[in-house]
């Protein structure tokens, strides 16, 4: 089979070694930011790049790879997310938790709060809104590679990220949130 020169095979160890050292820092950090564990992140990662292995994928740029792996991790992330939040539920449900935290600080406390209430809102968001604004805000990819990432237009994307901005602002109420 001919491949065109540049090409980057997932069974080939150099061209893995270069898949791997271009993308595993983005890759771990859009993983840490869904997921808010450092192991899990580091799961979804070589999940990800244990089926690129698996399905002996055949890339034409790093670029084409790193689009591609970030998508196998972003949904990977959600899928764990959404688990995740189902079984902490549960649970609650099950033990009927006190789900007060410890005041360790009016600060401390506060910021917590926040943080809470920012990741309680952007759950509330739709899928598509809450998409671009993690790949925005927590994977730092500009407007074009999230359009590559997600399959729509860079214009469409900067239409969502305003819309999840907007949407996320309404959900928290600008006053009601510590900001250090």
């Amino acid at each position: 089979m001919f491949e065109p020169e540049g090409t980057l095979r997932a069974t080939n160890d150099a061209d893995f070694r270069k898949i791997y050292d271009v993308t595993m820092p983005i890759l771990f950090k859009i993983a840490y930011r869904i997921a808010g564990t450092e192991e899990a992140a580091e799961d979804l990662c070589h999940d990800a790049l244990i089926k690129m292995t698996e399905k002996e994928m055949v890339f034409p740029s790093i670029n084409d790879a790193k689009y591609w792996l970030i998508r196998v991790v972003k949904n990977g992330s959600l899928n764990f997310a959404k688990r995740k939040g189902r079984e902490r539920r549960a649970y609650e449900r099950a033990l009927k938790e006190d789900r007060r935290t410890v005041d360790s600080g009016e600060t401390t406390l506060l910021k917590e709060d926040a943080v809470h209430r920012v990741q309680e809102a952007l759950e509330k968001l739709p899928d598509n809104l809450r998409a671009v604004l993690q790949l925005k805000e927590y994977a730092d990819l500009n407007y074009k590679e999230i359009g590559r990432v997600l399959g729509i237009t860079e214009g469409n994307v900067k239409v969502r990220v305003f819309r999840a901005r907007e949407q996320l602002s309404r959900l928290i109420g600008a006053d009601d949130v510590y900001m250090p």
